[in-house]
């Protein structure tokens, strides 16, 4: 993304807060059911626990990342006007013409369809890029391309894309 922490947009910020309390629990009622140092009763009890070990593995990673990504967001600096980062509000210009404006996101929102993650194809190719820069991306029809109109801070009001 870019050279430092990256900022959390306002409603990302509580979404992974919610998801963290929710691995938690997860990995709490998980944790609860590995049987220590008792012995294991046949394979298929074996390979359930080894299971539910993995799962634990599993949860403890996410809950590091999502740890670590509040704690680096928390003295990220305010989103770049100048280049696409995430927080950066983006308007574009793809090749058929139509404008967008979208604002870059970590977490895709069911009902904003003004939210572009960062790690969707267009995201990816629009991180770093300055407005007057032209990227390529891998879109559903084939490679494409769109430029950049502006990059600003902020989010895009009801009217946008």
């Amino acid at each position: 993304m870019t050279d430092g922490p990256e900022p959390i947009s306002a409603d990302a910020l509580p979404a992974l807060r919610q998801e963290l309390t929710e691995l938690r629990a997860d990995r709490d009622a998980v944790a609860a059911t590995l049987r220590g140092e008792d012995p294991v009763g046949d394979r298929a009890d074996a390979a359930d626990e080894l299971q539910r070990a993995s799962d634990v593995t599993r949860l403890d990673r996410r809950i590091a990342e999502i740890e670590e990504r509040i704690r680096q967001a928390s003295f990220a600096a305010p989103p770049s006007t100048v280049v696409v980062g995430v927080g950066s509000t983006v308007t574009v210009r793809f090749a058929d013409g139509a404008e967008a404006t979208v604002h870059m996101g970590e977490l895709a929102e069911e009902l904003d369809e003004s939210l572009m993650t960062a790690d969707s194809p267009l995201g990816r190719a629009l991180l770093g890029h300055r407005a007057g820069d032209t990227v390529t991306y891998d879109a559903p029809d084939g490679t494409t391309t769109a430029a950049v109109l502006s990059v600003g801070p902020g989010t895009v009001g009801p009217d946008a894309v």
